[in-house]
Parts: C-alpha cells; structure tokens; sequence
C-alpha cells in the first residue's frame, strides 16, 4: 500500500510516524518533507507552493490515499486537482478551505449560520478606514488580516499604539502581501482558549482528544504569535458537558451550512475556541490539523491513523469507533533565535539521541536537514518534542527532560508548557 503526506514540518513527521506505527509494511512518501520524516519515508523535493507540481507527482507516485498536511496548498486547490484525477485524499477542495483562507468569509459565515463568535465593528479595505473605527472601540480590539499569515496576522490590540502599528504592518507595508489588504475588527473575548479539532467525511464529525496550543513566543503568553511553540492534551482540558455544547452549538451548524452552500468537505476541521462565561465562541477555524496539535493528538491515538483516514474518504465515520491510549501528552517546539522573524540556519544540532531515550519520549523533525548522519537547522520551528504519560504532569516532565538534552546554537523554547 502507498501513503503520501503534504507538507515538510513537525505535523507532517507525525502523520507519517503514525502511519508507519500501523502500517509497517505500507511504501510512505512525503512531499517534500524534511531531514527526520527521511527516516520514515521517501521525501520528493516539491514545491509546496506549486499545486499542479505537487498533483503531478502524486499522479505518478498513485498512492491509495494522501493527506494534505498544511492549509496553503489546500487553499490553492490541491484537493480539487487531486480528486479531479482520481486520487483520493483527506483535505477540503477550495472551498471549504476558504473557512481558514478568508477571515472575512469565515466570519461572514458564522454570522449567516447562527454559530456563536466575536461581535464585529467592521471590515475594511483601507488603513483609513481602520484609523476611523479605532476611535470608536473598546478597547483591547482584536484586529485580523483577511488572508492567511502562518499564524501571525490577528493582535489583540491593548492600546490605539499598538493597533496602528499592527495596521501599518499589515496594510501599508504590506509585510504579509495581499493577506493584509483587508482587515476585520471586531471584540476582544475572555476565557480561555482550547482547540477542538475533529474529522469529518462531510456527515459525521468525530472529535480528536481535547488540545491546547502555546501561540506566543515567550513564556506567560508574552512576545509575537508564532505557528505554535507547544501543546497539551488531556481529558481534563475538556468536560463532557462542554464538549457536547461545542458540537451540538458550532460543530453541527457547521456542518450544516457547509452543506447548505453545497461545499462537501472531507478533512480535518479545527476549531479554534474561547470559552467564555456566557458559553464557547469561535474564534477561528483551521482547515487542517494543527502544528503542534497534531503531534500532541497521534501520540495518543491507539488505532491505525490509516483506518481513521480511510473511514473519511468513504464515508464511513459514522462506523468508526475512535480508540486513544495515553491518557495525557505534552509538545514543546524547539526554535531558533529570532523566531518568528528572522533566523540563522545551518546550526548543528545535538543531543538527539539522548532526548529520544528519554521515557515516553518522540521527537518530531520540522526545520531540519540532514548532514550526513547528522542534523543542521533549517527554520524556524525546529522540532517538536512530544511526550506521553499517565497524568499531564508526568507527560511535561517527560517532554521538558527531553528537551533539556537536546542543543543547537541560538535554540529557544518556552518553559511553561502544560504548567499553567
């Protein structure tokens, strides 16, 4: 059997990790992947920007099933091109990827489909016209680029200061290209946030284990959002009666204006929350698995991901009885200086093996190459270290000692992961 994953970063180590854990004897390819998803898989040097590339090379590869890792290339219509050729693959077609490629539309939706989110004060196509409303907010406002920016294009602004910075960044200096040339504002939410990722065939959504990710670079949530620097899972992130208010609230309505608006959507949805005292809201969505999310959530699954993965391409979640076994993980990224802006590559990492004999302890590559038998930096987020344990407390230790063996020139990381 062939299996192939899009993507080259720690999420898509862990899919393929978690296929080949079940499926040993299945042929594993990754588009482009990385240094360490090497281990595991073939690597094809793709551009992951390059959507007919990639559906050609996967055309000649014919894997029996192929999921898309990150949201760019499903944004771009990758799905589409896929299925078109009569491949089958886990990812939304373009537009249901929209709910993640498009704030606005995102929002707009929510609005149209009674599902609970932030108040909006507006949206708007210049910096004027954002200088203007900010004088009649309250303050903090949360302010969203339109457009996708790798997890760094939405600031809760606390002071005008900061918002006309943000704005300035997004709208003139135009950093994030043509994802900033449309902003939203709305209310700024308190509670806490959670993620509640599910799969779903179109039908049936069925939710992956609760997670928490760590989005600021420094420790106390302070510093710049970044793609992720960590993630906790636990039964204990999420009551029951919480959950079944998610999906009875926002889960099944989406659902249902999906289908409403004839979007078939098979894929991971990830919905980005904050409970707050009158009930949880949405937040964003993501139309993919999260990174680190992910590697928090395979780490506990105790069933072929494959299984999983086929159940949703034919339609058969609905069957499927899920199956998880730690009953806690932990995910803390290492990163090179400078993360989320700029950073120097190349540096030489160490420890590697002496983390990996830590109990409970798998290490996840994203921003790495290989060199020779050893590994430099190449990003970033450099890898992700993931534990599993019996409480969430033992899974951290557990995470924390294995990053505590591992170093490279300039390596950052937070340390208040899961300690909260």
């Amino acid at each position: 059997m062939k299996l192939a994953v899009v993507g080259a970063g720690g999420r898509e180590h862990a899919l393929v990790w978690a296929l080949a854990q079940a499926s040993p004897d299945a042929a594993l390819y990754c588009l482009p992947g990385n240094g360490g998803i090497a281990d595991l898989a073939r690597c094809v040097p793709v551009e992951l920007g390059n959507v007919l590339a990639l559906a050609d090379a996967l055309t000649t590869i014919t894997p029996e099933l192929t999921v898309v890792g990150p949201e760019m290339p499903l944004i771009a219509g990758l799905a589409d091109e896929l299925r078109a050729r009569g491949l089958r693959v886990v990812g939304p077609g373009q537009a249901g990827a929209r709910l993640e490629g498009s704030k606005i539309f995102a929002k707009e939706f929510m609005l149209r489909y009674g599902i609970p989110t932030a108040s909006v004060y507006g949206i708007y196509d210049s910096p004027g016209e954002v200088y203007s409303a900010l004088c009649a907010v309250d303050w903090p406002v949360v302010i969203k680029a339109d457009g996708p920016c790798a997890g760094k294009g939405v600031l809760v602004a606390e002071t005008p200061d900061e918002a006309t910075a943000f704005v300035e960044r997004l709208m003139e200096r135009r950093e994030f290209g043509s994802a900033g040339e449309r902003v939203l504002l709305e209310e700024a939410l308190e509670g806490r946030e959670l993620s509640f990722i599910v799969l779903t065939d179109g039908q049936t959504a069925v939710p992956m284990v609760p997670v928490r990710d760590y989005k600021r670079a420094l420790d106390g949530d302070q510093g710049p959002n970044t793609g992720g620097m960590g993630a906790i899972s636990s039964a204990a992130l999420l009551e029951p009666e919480l959950a079944e208010l998610i999906e009875r609230n926002i889960v099944r309505p989406t659902l249902a204006g999906l289908a409403r608006e004839g979007i078939a959507y098979c894929g991971f949805l990830y919905f980005g929350l904050m409970v707050t005292p009158t009930g949880p809201r949405v937040l964003e969505y993501n139309c993919r698995m999260g990174d680190p999310e992910c590697q928090a959530i395979v780490r506990r699954l105790d069933m072929p991901l494959v299984e999983l993965l086929e159940a949703a391409v034919e339609g058969r979640l609905a069957e499927l009885r899920l199956r998880w076994g730690a009953p806690a993980s932990a995910c803390v990224v290492a990163a090179s200086a400078g993360y989320p802006g700029p950073v120097v590559t190349g540096r030489p990492i160490e420890g590697l093996e002496a983390a990996a004999a830590q109990p409970g302890v798998v290490i996840f590559h994203a921003g790495t190459e290989r060199d020779g038998q050893r590994f430099r930096t190449a990003g970033g987020r450099v890898l992700s270290v993931t534990a599993t344990g019996a409480t969430l407390a033992q899974a951290v230790e557990r995470a924390y000692a294995g990053i505590g063996q591992i170093r490279f020139e300039g390596m950052t990381f937070r340390k208040d992961v899961g300690r909260h």
